[in-house]
């Protein structure tokens, strides 16, 4: 079958290196993919939001299946597009993607619903919105309402630095029309717990928990970045909160959206926090998280383009999905200044590690594999537990190099104190 895969970073790099080892698959195209993406299947210079030439593309190579995986491309509606030409997809369609389109949307569904979430208010008003944070509670999450490339969520020490975050958003535009509306919420503290799902709109399947690390540097300190690493399985992620997680987040959260006429199918990714009064749904997001897709779907053990098939078609319930046992830690190697400036051009060489995510390179006319982002690749490996998981994923960061690289050393070590104190 032949398949097109839509984006270009490290997440559509582990799914297109699981469903090609599926018999099913015959042909991968990735639009437009990157320079690691180009060893396992064939990059077209098509962007990701380009949807007129995506489903140009599709139509005139006979495109049979497609995974669009970014959010930006789900949210403009291009699996609408492809499915009114007859091509099935995994992701979904406009009307369920504003679940991540739009923060707004998403809190006003929990609220409605009662899904366990922060207090907010949501404002469309500059002046209403820094009267209300003199009245808020100190730290203060304030939050552009649409898409922002991850960093369109501030966490605000002081009133100052909160009211600040309402006018670089809503004034100065820092996120375009993605900060004209803003949400302003409690701050909530506990652990954090990413659990990616599989759902059809009538059955739910969990994928293994994650724990990601979004800050620069060791010691979770330095600027936000769109994610340093990962471990799976999250050790704060205890039968009894998946239990509670499966009751009143997740099942709830799909026959909300079926209520409302946007029935979510594809992967639906919840970002929570398990806070003194249960876990609580800190975002949606309407596609596979990044880094967190590298570390879950090497522990898939079955076939991931056949789950993708019965996701689209409606019938997941019939589908064999079951994940192995042990663990699997991803460090993320970035370019040294990430994620503010950082200079490219440098060669990749990766000695016998075999799962390497590349995120940012791109093929010199030599053929030479060379950095071309913030965050240039993830490495990742398996072991019996995350301790062993995160032995080996350093040392096979050892075998890859370029000039520049930086990396946390920490990836998982959160993890490994929350296991010792069980």
């Amino acid at each position: 079958m032949k398949v097109m895969v839509v984006g270009g970073g490290g997440r559509e790099h582990a799914i297109i290196k699981k469903i090609k080892k599926s018999p099913r698959v015959s042909e991968i195209y990735a639009l437009p993919g990157n320079g690691g993406i180009a060893s396992d299947a064939t990059c077209v210079d098509i962007g990701a939001k380009d949807l007129e030439n995506i489903v140009k593309f599709a139509k005139e190579n006979a495109i049979e299946f497609a995974v669009v995986a970014p959010d930006d491309p789900l949210v403009l509606g291009l699996v609408d597009l492809l499915r009114a030409e007859g091509i099935p997809c995994f992701g979904p369609d406009k009307k369920a993607a504003i679940i991540e389109g739009s923060k707004a949307f998403s809190k006003d569904l929990m609220k409605k619903y009662q899904i366990p979430t922060a207090a907010y208010e949501t404002f469309t008003e500059m002046e209403n919105a820094l009267a209300y944070l003199d009245t808020c509670k100190i730290p203060v999450v304030v939050k552009a309402d649409g898409l922002a490339l991850g960093k369109g969520v501030i966490i605000a020490e002081t009133l100052e630095a909160a009211k600040q975050a309402v006018k670089d958003m809503m004034e100065d535009k820092v996120f375009g029309d993605s900060g004209s509306k803003v949400v302003i919420e409690e701050f909530l503290t506990g652990p954090e717990v990413s659990v990616l799902s599989f759902t059809d709109g009538k059955t739910l399947v969990p994928m293994v928990s994650s724990m990601d690390h979004k800050r620069a540097l060791d010691g979770d300190k330095g600027l936000n970045t769109g994610g340093m690493g990962t471990v799976a399985p999250n050790p704060y992620y205890t039968e009894e909160i998946a239990e509670r997680c499966m009751k009143e987040i997740f099942l709830p959260t799909v026959e909300a959206m079926n209520k409302e006429g946007r029935t979510f199918s594809g992967c639906l990714y919840f970002g929570l926090m398990i806070t003194e009064d249960g876990p609580k749904v800190i975002e949606y997001n309407c596609r596979f998280g990044d880094p967190e897709t590298q570390v879950v779907l090497p522990l898939l053990d079955s076939d991931l383009f056949e789950i993708m098939e019965h996701v689209a078609a409606g019938t997941l319930a019939e589908a064999d999905v079951n994940f192995a046992d042990d663990a699997a830690c991803c460090v993320v190697m970035a370019s040294e200044g990430y994620p503010v400036s950082y200079e490219k051009g440098f060669e990749i060489k990766i000695d016998d590690v075999e799962d390497v995510y590349i995120a940012g390179a791109k093929l010199s006319a030599d053929g030479r594999l060379l950095t071309n982002g913030g965050r240039v690749l993830g490495v990742t490996e398996r072991g019996a537990d995350i301790a062993e998981a995160i032995e080996k994923a350093y040392n096979s960061v050892k075998r890859v190099t370029f000039d520049n690289a930086f990396y946390r050393n920490d990836i998982g070590a959160k993890a490994l104190a929350a296991l010792n104190e069980k």
